[in-house]
């Protein structure tokens, strides 16, 4: 399952960060401990680490943006994920039950 990476709250009294730089491109493999973007406040700059091996696999927002504390920015597993059940960005990245899946997810090609 795809961990997501969302925009960690720096200060008590942050409410939004800016996207500074994505330090890894999409599809990149990282290990644990790696940089993977750069998050800009009004009183820091600081770096997210990735926390456990495996590979960018999408970005929500892009350099410069700007992103509400605790909003869904990133997608981080392995290659093989199944990741398109995610919205873009300003859809409500709410888990996905079982049943939703099974509606999205292709079934066998049953043969004639």
């Amino acid at each position: 399952m795809a961990t997501e990476v969302v925009m960690p709250k720096l200060g008590l009294t942050m409410e939004t960060g800016t996207i500074g730089a994505w330090l890894v491109a999409t599809g990149a493999a990282v290990v644990k401990g790696q940089p993977l973007l750069e998050i800009i406040t009004d009183k820091v700059t600081m770096e997210v680490e990735a926390q456990t091996d495996g590979h960018l696999l999408k970005t929500f927002y892009a350099e410069g943006e700007e992103v509400a504390v605790s909003q869904l920015i990133g997608l981080f597993g392995t290659p093989e994920e199944y990741i398109s059940a995610y919205g873009e960005a300003e859809t409500d990245p709410t888990p996905i039950t079982s049943a939703e899946l099974s509606e999205t997810t292709p079934g066998p090609n049953p043969t004639m």
